[in-house]
């Protein structure tokens, strides 16, 4: 038990410090663009968040559950609070990356050169706006929720390990309705609309490739003297965000099980195990969404740094 502790240990320093780069030179490309577009608002709100949620965490649980004193249940509560803001947030923005581009997609599928509702600015920054007054609706709770710190070893000097505190024996009928909100309404209604857009995705993916071969198999002499055409950057771009939306559903899927089907007073891997459920997603999207849709862009960092110096 103790060997498998210290692997997890190194394994979440290694994701928290991958997390950490990841999002924060993400955020970096976008900001040095010099006019951003909705999906570029949407990526942008998503690496915030995930960027807060990994420096939260990490706070929260290095910091203080590894300390030699026993905090504040106020402190305890500002943690958790802030843990599920980022949460919850970087839930909805990929929400709402994955039905924009689903939007986007169908668009030029259809050949129909109609602006979508979420093409506008404003209309981006209200949907981040929104993302962000939902998410913090969610996280309140924490503030109230009862900490039975009776629960707790009296030599235990953090916080609760399930910030819910319900187990699977013992749960009280304010924590149960909390629970079993947050996970129907942040959780398994966002990985019904993901898997939903994503397979439309795919979908459309699958007809225009058909529409390509047919087209190609009726015009065999232009494309016997022709290079056959390079995938766009739209669609590296599409490809990458269906394999974060892959990511995306099995993280959260599991995150759904864990606490569905396994009692937290009696799993004793529990805060690292979920440790790094919540945050294998948020560590390793911002590399998928930056690489697919160039934006970890070497020639672009370059350009930058000599600019300033």
């Amino acid at each position: 038990m103790e060997g498998s502790y210290v692997d997890l240990l190194a394994l979440r320093v290694i994701i928290s410090i991958a997390g950490v780069v990841g999002n924060t030179i993400l955020m970096i490309s976008i900001l040095q663009m010099t006019r951003l577009k909705s999906f570029e608002i949407f990526l942008l709100g998503l690496a915030a968040a995930n960027l807060e949620e990994i420096v939260i965490v990490d706070v929260y649980d290095i910091l203080l559950l590894r300390s030699s004193y026993r905090i504040s249940i106020w402190t305890c509560k500002g943690l958790k609070f802030l843990t599920i803001l980022g949460e919850i947030a970087s839930i909805l923005f990929t929400v709402l990356i994955s039905i924009y581009r689903y939007q986007k997609l169908r668009d030029v599928h259809t050949r129909v050169n109609l602006p979508v509702f979420m093409d506008g600015l404003r209309s981006a920054v209200f949907l981040s706006v929104l993302c962000g007054a939902v998410a913090l609706l969610f996280s309140l709770p924490t503030l109230v929720i009862n900490l039975d710190w009776s629960h707790l070893n009296s030599s235990s000097p953090g916080c609760p390990v399930d910030f819910f505190q319900c187990s699977l024996a013992r749960c009280p009928t304010r924590n149960r309705v909390y629970k079993y909100s947050f996970l129907l309404v942040c959780n398994l209604l966002p990985l019904l609309i993901v898997t939903l857009t994503s397979t439309m995705i795919v979908r459309i993916l699958i007809i225009q490739q058909k529409t390509v071969r047919a087209r190609q198999a009726q015009s065999v002499a232009t494309t016997t003297t022709q290079q056959r055409p390079r995938k766009s950057a739209f669609q590296r771009g599409t490809l990458a965000i269906l394999a974060a939306m892959t990511l995306f559903q099995v993280n959260w899927t599991v995150y759904l099980v864990l606490h569905l089907a396994c009692d937290p007073q009696t799993f004793p891997l529990w805060s690292e195990v979920e440790f790094l459920i919540t945050t294998f997603y948020t560590a390793i999207s911002p590399y998928v969404y930056g690489m697919g849709n160039n934006l970890f862009n070497i020639k672009r960092f370059i350009s930058s740094n000599l600019s300033f110096t």
